[in-house]
């Protein structure tokens, strides 16, 4: 394996019953690399991002995270390398009888070993790096869309992980909140040195982010390449695509 490549997905296989969502697909990620996914709804995306996370167990083939293969770990083996991985879901996912705090506290208390001064001291400067320090004891009823797709956010790189995972992270957000979450996705990426994978359906989201992207069509993958590339193909299911995109977003 290249020193590079973080992620390595091989001949990646998955079906519900007589449904292939993933049919053979794979995909090499670098290091500080973001990679975006596109594709209609039932095309497999967010079932990709289960699997390399290990929620899911493939038919067949290999996710290798820095070269262990998540299909084969124990769960011991399985929770070390969860451990460096960071997984946004749709809906923030937030815990909601517990505080912004403890929802916060919950994945250093389950993978490290802190002082109460320890885990204050990083919740607030993970807070801060989302700008919502003040929301630190509020409760998630008591938060915008926008205010809590930022604590899912800041829930998610607390633990430093090298790999992000983002399923749909703009969605059910107005325009101008898109964008604000798309760059601060964007700048934490720079700043922890992290490599990403976007799910989304949003150009202005993939546009501020992406260095990659790659179209899911029928569980397997239609193109990949520079998302200007796609952006401007004159293959017909892109162009429908895109400019579909274009005028749901306007």
């Amino acid at each position: 394996m290249a020193d590079n490549i973080i992620i390595k997905i091989q001949n990646l296989s998955k079906r519900f019953g007589e449904l292939i969502v993933l049919d053979n697909i794979s995909i090499d990620v670098t290091c500080g690399e973001n990679l975006i996914v596109f594709g209609q709804s039932g095309t497999g995306k967010s079932v990709l991002l289960k699997c390399i996370i290990g929620l899911l167990n493939p038919d067949s083939g290999k996710v290798l995270i820095k070269g262990k293969d998540v299909c084969t770990l124990s769960q011991k083996e399985l929770d070390a390398v969860r451990k460096n991985i960071g997984f946004l879901f749709q809906g923030a996912a937030l815990y909601d009888s517990m505080s912004v705090r403890e929802n916060l506290e919950f994945p250093l208390e389950r993978h490290f070993s802190l002082t109460q001064k320890e885990l204050d001291e990083r919740v607030m400067k993970t807070l801060e790096m989302v700008s919502l320090e003040d929301a630190v004891d509020k409760m998630p009823s008591e938060l915008s869309g926008g205010m809590r797709k930022r604590i899912g956010l800041a829930r998610s790189i607390i633990t430093e992980p090298e790999i992000m995972l983002y399923d749909e992270p703009t969605t059910g957000l107005d325009p101008i909140t898109s964008k604000e979450i798309s760059e601060l996705i964007l700048n934490l990426q720079k700043k922890l040195d992290m490599t990403s994978i976007v799910v989304t359906h949003d150009l202005v989201c993939a546009n501020i982010i992406a260095d990659r992207a790659i179209f899911l069509k029928e569980g397997k993958i239609i193109h990949r390449g520079k998302l200007q590339e796609m952006e401007t193909s004159e293959d017909p299911f892109l162009k429908d695509f895109f400019s579909k995109e274009i005028i749901n977003e306007q």
